[in-house]
């Protein structure tokens, strides 16, 4: 039992891996499609590829779950709107307003989200291991937020795209917990039905963004960039993750989230460019540090 467990285990962190670096990649997506594609554009165009390829791979086995999927709508709707659409939403905007290295380093904000939510809405204990590793990361969260200078904190001089990425990380923290209340259908089924909320609930954001003048369509690069997003990001990873859940819980899952910075940097210097100082590298090691300790607590609750 021990040995099937560790290998299940071990295919859930090895999954939730995965996605992070996916994800990662959709935060320094969202600095390189600025003067490509506008953020709402973005956010409707690649959940309506996703909502196709899904379809396909799953059209007959949703529709043989419809009655539970229905059942459970209202949450679905939620979950989509909020987890999938506002979350990309808010990244995207910020995308313009600061930096692909900052995206990824605040998203460490979301096991800390988790754990506090967990608790708040489902009285699923922290430990005190757990709090100790949340707390860390929000230490690294705090120090790449304020640039260094603390002071910039207490006169609330902070970048409003920061504060944006903060807002979708508590929407995405919703969606992990809730997660668990998921019907019970099988995982592609479930996620074609959020793929279908999520295209539904960016149509409003697509024609607001429209009305204000400010839509941007894509062109040929546009069009790449929204294909990555589709099938890697929206597709592959959220698949990925819901597996990992579903295997370890949402607490010690959503601590892979800190994986976002790591990769993240890593991408956002690579590929974009973006300068990595002595900040950056002591924050990426707090929420590096942060997910080592929650997850060695969690493990030893499970032992």
């Amino acid at each position: 039992m021990g040995v099937r467990h560790g290998r299940s285990a071990a295919t859930a962190y090895a999954l939730l891996a995965f996605a992070t670096l996916l994800w990662a990649g959709n935060a320094v997506a969202s600095k390189v499609a600025v003067g490509l594609v506008s953020p709402q554009a973005l956010v409707a165009l690649r959940w309506s590829i996703a909502l196709t390829a899904i379809a396909l791979l799953a059209g007959r086995e949703t529709w043989a779950h419809r009655r539970a999927l229905l059942a459970h709508w209202p949450l679905i709707l939620l979950m989509g709107g909020f987890g999938y659409t506002g979350f990309n939403a808010l990244a995207y905007e910020a995308g313009a307003l600061t930096s692909a290295v900052n995206l990824s380093l605040i998203e460490g904000t979301i096991p800390v989200l988790v754990l506090l939510l967990n608790f708040l809405v489902r009285g699923v204990a922290v430990r005190g291991g757990q709090f100790l590793g949340a707390a860390i990361t929000l230490a690294g969260v705090v120090l790449v937020a304020s640039h260094g200078d603390l002071a910039r904190l207490r006169a609330l001089d902070v970048n409003r795209g920061d504060l944006l990425v903060l807002l979708a990380c508590l929407f995405y923290a919703g969606y992990t917990v809730a997660l668990p209340l998921r019907p019970a259908v099988p995982a592609l089924a479930f996620f074609a039905a959020m793929a279908v909320a999520a295209w539904a609930t960016s149509l409003p954001l697509l024609a607001g963004e429209w009305a204000a003048g400010r839509i941007l369509w894509p062109g040929a690069a546009g069009w790449a960039l929204i294909a990555f997003t589709a099938l890697g990001p929206s597709l592959v990873a959220q698949l990925a993750y819901m597996r990992g859940v579903e295997t370890i819980g949402p607490n010690r899952a959503g601590l892979f989230n800190n994986l976002v910075p790591a990769f993240g940097a890593i991408l956002a210097v690579g590929l974009v460019g973006e300068p990595f100082g002595l900040v950056e590298a002591s924050a990426l090691a707090l929420v590096l540090g942060g997910i080592a300790v929650a997850e060695l607590s969690g493990r030893r609750k499970l032992g």
